[in-house]
């Protein structure tokens, strides 16, 4: 069983993009915007700002409480989105119970939406007119390229039809021409599927999801899901009997988390570059 190693290939993609900025002089600056106090989030947006300070780029956060009314949540990601010099824009979500995400990630304009989830930037990538991909599914291409998994014609179970998951993951696995599953909380007995799984990726965030006997012998597993606990952070996977059964297995924290951040900034940078030539 290999483990793929998140954090390792994360470094080595943050310092080219470092490189780049420094040789190109680029100017970037980051906005984030944050609604609410769930600590998840709270740790993602620290990881994009180490990340960001790390290799040059300006973070900005924006932060609202739970409480604040839609329409003005609205006005203001409208007013961040018209701020001189911010380059990329991203809301972190989950948004609290009563927001409509899908509204208020359209407000984002596709030259500044990094993370791909606007109904323009799914089209664009959907229509093969996109410029970036979205940032978990190219950390997940680039781990799996490492590591020579090949997923054309294999048989790849989705855990989790979310938008930040699932949604995103299917599109580009259909277009890498992956026979694909997707099963969520109305799938009866989904170990059925896993246990056919050449490939299967969980992105639900409920500990310990999946187990070992739902999985194929030599299956790669990769962990997308991500939840606190006392100890820290865990992913769906139960990793202590699914790596008896898998060959490549992703670690939670240290696997897809470091891949998604570091591809988010590589997209900041790729749409920069193609705006000003």
């Amino acid at each position: 069983m290999k483990i793929l190693d998140g954090k390792k290939l994360s470094e080595e993609i943050l310092e080219g993009l470092r490189r780049e900025i420094k040789r190109k002089r680029l100017k970037l600056k980051l906005a984030v915007v944050l609604v609410g106090e769930n600590p998840v989030s709270k740790i993602f947006v620290r990881e994009k700002e180490k990340a960001c300070r790390k290799i040059g780029i300006i973070f900005q956060l924006f932060k609202f409480p739970s409480k604040i009314k839609p329409a003005k949540l609205e006005r203001e990601i409208k007013k961040i989105t018209k701020k001189a010099g911010i380059k990329g824009i991203i809301i972190q979500l989950p948004l609290p119970k009563n927001f409509n995400p899908q509204k208020f990630l359209d407000i984002i304009p596709p030259e500044k939406d990094i993370d791909v989830l606007s109904g323009a930037s799914i089209g664009r990538f959907y229509t093969g007119n996109s410029p970036i991909s979205f940032p978990i599914a190219e950390g997940i291409r680039y781990l799996l390229a490492r590591y020579k998994i090949s997923i054309k014609g294999k048989n790849v179970v989705l855990v989790g039809a979310g938008r930040l998951v699932g949604r995103p993951l299917a599109l580009w696995l259909l277009k890498e021409k992956a026979t694909i599953s997707v099963v969520d909380e109305f799938t009866k007995n989904i170990s059925c599927f896993t246990k056919k799984a050449d490939i299967i990726i969980s992105g639900v965030g409920k500990p310990n999801l999946i187990s070992g006997d739902m999985v194929k012998r030599g299956a790669a597993v990769i962990d997308a899901g991500v939840s606190r606990k006392e100890e820290g952070l865990t992913g769906d996977i139960n990793f202590k009997s699914v790596s008896k059964k898998a060959s490549y297995i992703t670690p939670v924290p240290g696997g897809v988390g470091p891949m998604t951040v570091a591809c988010l900034l590589e997209n900041l940078v790729k749409l920069t570059t193609k705006i000003n030539c």
